[in-house]
């Protein structure tokens, strides 16, 4: 996991979910490709992408049930995991909240 991105564009508008519970930034790169960069408060997500995705948790910790899996899985800082697209996924986060960055995986 890098730890800075260079040469970006950033959206500075917040884009905010679940009353507030969950924001993100809109970091765009030269090549079009593009990354959020966000913060989930405690509490229990429901997501449902388009693209595919790569969540990088930076902090804290949560624990992630994919599409077509009964498993839930914790992933930590320093961990990672990837969502399919035109798919749904749910998240728990614990006291605490959990930092993370997702990538849109073309």
């Amino acid at each position: 996991m890098s730890e800075k991105f260079e040469n970006v564009t950033i959206t500075k508008k917040a884009n905010v979910y679940f009353g507030g519970q969950v924001t993100s930034r809109t970091v765009q790169f030269a090549d079009g490709s593009k990354k959020t960069l966000g913060f989930m408060q405690a509490g229990d997500y429901d997501f449902g992408t388009e693209a595919a995705e790569l969540m990088e948790i930076l902090g804290g910790a949560m624990d992630v049930k994919l599409a077509g899996s009964d498993a839930w899985n914790t992933y930590a800082e320093g961990q990672a995991f990837e969502v399919e697209g035109n798919s749904k996924f749910s998240l728990k986060v614990a006291d605490g909240g959990a930092d993370y960055c997702c990538s849109y995986i073309q």
